[in-house]
């Protein structure tokens, strides 16, 4: 999955990859105490739009490019950010979502994802099957 920032403005967005599993430990700790939930509500609320969750995610991944910026330089219209899901993690969810819907909503999620799937982002880190973004 990808936090993909795209402020007023800018020429290209910039594209963060987001694998809750690869955050360090002094972020996590740091982003527990910011948005006051453990770390699986986080990843949770964070796919949920969580507006909180989402900018201290967004701070954490400039603050790794640019180490003095402060938590109040970080402010976004809400959509100059979104979440996209690779390539591979949406093969995924296609697999499951075949599996498990039936009938004419069946057809009809497997269209949008095939959709989805043709104009996503394709990973060239992804190694094996992609993972959900929720943390264990």
């Amino acid at each position: 999955m990808f936090l993909v920032y795209s402020p007023e403005g800018s020429d290209e967005p910039k594209r963060f990859k987001y694998n809750p599993r690869k955050i360090m430990s002094a972020e996590r700790e740091w982003i527990e105490r910011r948005t006051e939930r453990n770390w699986a509500d986080f990843t949770k609320d964070v796919v949920a739009g969580n507006s909180l969750c989402r900018r201290a995610l967004l701070y954490v991944f400039l603050k790794r490019e640019h180490p003095g910026i402060k938590w109040d330089d970080v402010d976004f219209a809400w959509d100059e950010l979104v979440l996209e899901y690779s390539k591979s993690e949406l093969i995924q969810i296609r697999e499951t979502a075949a599996e498990a819907a039936t009938g004419e909503e069946r057809e009809q999620v497997l269209a949008k994802l095939d959709e989805d799937i043709a104009a996503a982002y394709e990973d060239p880190d992804d190694e094996g099957k992609a993972q959900l973004p929720i943390a264990d």
